[in-house]
Formats: C-alpha cells, sequence, structure tokens
C-alpha cells in the first residue's frame, strides 16, 4: 500500500504549562481509532506512519501521528529529552487529540511509550501493537551496550554520542534520559498491569532488540489476549513491503475485533 503524504495538513498543538509545541497529522473518522507512537529520534513522516495513515483512511478510521517534543517538527532539543517527557508528550496528544478507545501503535522506543499510556490512561487505550518493542531499553544500554570507558564518558559528560545506522549524524544519550528512563520501567513488576488486547510483531534478525524481550513482555503483561508474531528474516524497522502489510492486517484485525466486542 502507498501512502499518501497530501492527505491532510500538518497541525500544532500548544501546551499551555510550558509552552511546547506538538506537531501532528490527524485524520477524523469513526473509534476505535489508531494512535501511532515513533521511535528513539525518529518522527512521523516514516513509512509504517504513513501507510497506517492510509489504512485508516480507507476504513474510515480516525488516526493520529505527531513529533515528540525534541523530535521532527515539534519545538524543543532532543538532547533534553526523557522518556518520561516523551511519554506525557504522548499522553498528552491523547487527551488533547482523539475521542473514544484508542488502538495505540508503538515502533521500538515507542513500544514503551504505548505501554506508559496504557497504564496511564487504561480506560482509553483499547489495544497495543507493538512492532520491535523497546520498553526499558535504556537499563540495557547503559549496563550492558556500552563499554567502562564510555560510561564514565558518560557519567563525567553527562552524553554520550554513538555512531547510528539510521542517519549520518551520531545519536546523543545522555545522563538525564538514563537517569529519568529508570523511574519509567514497566518490567520491573509482574504482572505488568495492562489488560487490554495486545499484539507484538519482532524480527528475530532484529540487532538492536533482541526478539525474546518480545516474549517476555508477552509473559508479564497482565492481559491474556496477547499474541506476538516473529519475523524470521525480520530486522529492528520491519519496513519492507511485507512487513508494512503484516502490520496492517495486525491493526486492522485488532480494530475488527475491538468494533465486534
Amino acid at each position: 500500500m502507498t501512502a499518501d503524504k497530501t492527505t491532510n495538513t500538518k497541525q500544532i498543538l500548544a501546551r499551555e504549562s510550558d509552552g511546547a509545541t506538538i506537531a501532528y497529522h490527524k485524520t477524523e473518522g469513526k473509534t476505535p481509532g489508531v494512535v501511532f507512537c515513533t521511535g528513539f529520534m525518529s518522527d512521523m513522516e516514516g513509512g509504517k506512519a504513513l501507510a497506517l495513515e492510509t489504512y485508516c483512511r480507507e476504513r474510515g478510521q480516525s488516526f493520529l501521528r505527531f513529533d515528540y517534543t525534541g523530535h521532527g517538527e515539534s519545538s524543543g532539543d532532543f538532547e533534553y529529552g526523557t522518556i518520561g517527557q516523551w511519554a506525557e508528550d504522548a499522553v498528552y496528544a491523547l487527551d488533547r487529540l482523539t475521542d473514544g478507545p484508542q488502538v495505540v501503535v508503538g515502533s521500538s522506543m515507542g513500544g514503551w511509550i504505548m505501554m506508559l499510556m496504557a497504564l496511564a490512561r487504561p480506560d482509553r487505550v483499547a489495544g497495543l501493537v507493538g512492532i520491535a518493542p523497546a520498553p526499558d531499553f535504556t537499563v540495557g544500554f547503559y549496563e550492558s551496550e556500552i563499554s567502562e570507558a564510555q560510561r564514565k564518558e558518560l557519567n563525567d559528560k553527562g552524553v554520550l554520542y554513538i555512531e547510528s545506522e539510521y542517519g549520518p549524524d551520531p545519536t546523543p544519550f545522555t545522563l538525564k534520559l538514563i537517569e529519568d528512563g529508570k523511574n519509567r520501567l514497566v518490567l520491573n513488576s509482574s504482572p505488568v498491569q495492562i489488560n487490554c488486547p495486545v499484539r507484538l510483531l519482532h524480527g528475530m534478525g532484529d540487532p538492536d532488540v533482541p526478539w525474546r524481550l518480545s516474549l517476555e513482555i508477552a509473559e508479564k503483561l497482565a492481559a491474556e489476549d496477547v499474541v506476538t508474531t516473529l519475523i524470521k528474516d525480520g530486522d529492528h524497522r520491519l519496513s519492507r513491503d511485507q512487513d508494512i502489510d503484516r502490520l496492517l492486517k495486525t491493526v486492522g484485525g485488532l480494530l475488527d475485533q475491538l468494533e465486534g466486542a
């Protein structure tokens, strides 16, 4: 399915408390709606978000994609951001820009954000779809993915720059991000009090987030209706045509289930 970038225009949600602005695109339609949460340093113009937008428009379903502060076209500096701040952005967008039950789709870090949203708004989040979900990734990054010398640099300077496979510029990881992440952990208790239907998609060739993490998430959730799909030749992004098709079928199946409930 080819996404159409001209279906709606960018809008801005201003937050009165701190003056921050969140850029978003919204497609009007019926509920349950779909909300897309991007990954770390990603933005709302990615292929999965645009494909979902086209799919929801064709179904007549409402759809929302947005940029966290410090990402894409929203205000703020990425290096000052934290998991808590981005989760607050997502909940704020959910509260102000959507009505009724919503299926939240989260890619990579967005999988952490979607879980925090479900915990914060259990009455609004009717279902979750995780794409290589990466809850609590800051702990693993600090404890096992960087060297002792890098940890020292991070602690001394407050920021560590890591070369990225997904862009020309190195990715900044701040001590503030790591410390805040410790206060946002979702897998440190079992069961995790998320009770809505959950669908998890994970590539077994993912070099960034181990596919076994999706199995751990499924095991720890309080929800009984949890389905994990492992794609043997899938990578982290799951952005190939066949991956996008699987995502759309997964979201569509969940919407059909919720509409028929």
